[in-house]
């Protein structure tokens, strides 16, 4: 195998692994934008009385909490 051939042969793995990267990264960008908006969900269920358990109360008094320090 010539220099060219195995010049080549790195260049189209280096391609792969970069295409494979970016791909990670994409479903990854989108998993933490699912988990977002499952919690975004959540907060407002438990706010209209649609849900309700003891492991959430704290998580959404803490976002209630900060949201009122933004507004100031």
């Amino acid at each position: 195998m010539g220099f060219m051939d195995r010049a080549k042969n790195v260049a189209e793995k280096t391609a792969t692994k970069t295409r494979e990267g970016v791909e990670d990264m994409k479903t990854k960008r989108e998993l933490g934008e699912t988990y977002d908006s499952i919690g975004k969900l959540t907060v407002e269920l438990v706010e209209s009385g649609e849900i309700s358990n003891e492991k959430l109360t704290p998580l959404v008094e803490k976002i209630k909490a900060l949201k009122a320090a933004l507004e100031v």
